[in-house]
């Protein structure tokens, strides 16, 4: 499981019985946040979604955007709109197969993206049609559900809440390469879904643009 350290944890006792009562009534209005935070992130990263669709269609024949069906709340299917990283027929030969670090696929425009997340931005409509929310667990395809329920414990516990744009594990962990890492996000998710609060969304959110401010540095 993840260090405890990973996020600000409340003790127990007294703290504890607070911090749960917070969390209660944090989860009765995080969908009229995300919903505000949706709309305002949208206000400001339209004009860059447009440059960047631009840059897409530019630079890689095929369609700015990517729409692939992911699993999301309850087990509800829903289709994820991603600005595209990859090749067109990515995955015409293959089926369905994990990103690697590497990935031949994968663009250099992409690469830039999927590094600095940019490729997110347009799950923004995803949180505003509530399939999304601005944090929580990434939302996983069908085909890699079924096979993860067998093998990984609690994996199911993933899909009580809403899947996010950005989580703990993505702030903490990398992409998936092995059945590992699959396995140390999902620790991740289960720790976040039982200490989700306010003041961990926002540390979360502040981990995320810092992930994304550093990525351009860090590749150079």
């Amino acid at each position: 499981m993840p260090e405890p350290a990973s996020i600000f944890l409340v003790g127990g006792g007294i703290f504890g019985l607070i911090a749960q009562f917070a969390r209660r009534r944090y989860l009765e209005f995080k969908r009229g946040l995300d919903v505000m935070l949706a709309l305002i992130g949208l206000a400001l990263t339209l004009p860059a979604m447009g440059i960047l669709a631009w840059l897409v269609k530019l630079t890689s024949p095929g369609p700015a955007f990517y729409r692939q069906t992911r699993v999301g709340k309850d087990g509800k299917l829903f289709e994820i709109i991603k600005l595209r990283t990859m090749r067109q027929d990515a995955e015409a030969k293959t089926g369905p197969v994990w990103a690697t670090k590497k990935d031949p696929r994968v663009t250099p425009l992409g690469a830039f993206m999927r590094a600095t997340h940019l490729d997110e931005l347009p799950q923004f409509f995803n949180v505003l049609r509530g399939d999304m929310s601005i944090v929580g667990p990434r939302p996983e395809r069908p085909h890699f559900v079924e096979q993860f329920k067998q093998s990984i414990p609690h994996y199911e516990r993933r899909l009580s809440v809403r899947p996010g744009i950005t989580g703990l594990a993505q702030v903490r962990h990398k992409y998936d390469e092995t059945l590992e890492d699959v396995k140390r996000k999902v620790a991740y998710d289960v720790l976040y879904i039982r200490k989700m609060c306010w003041m961990v969304d926002f540390r979360i959110m502040l981990g995320t643009a810092r992930k994304m401010f550093l990525a351009p540095i860090l590749r150079t």
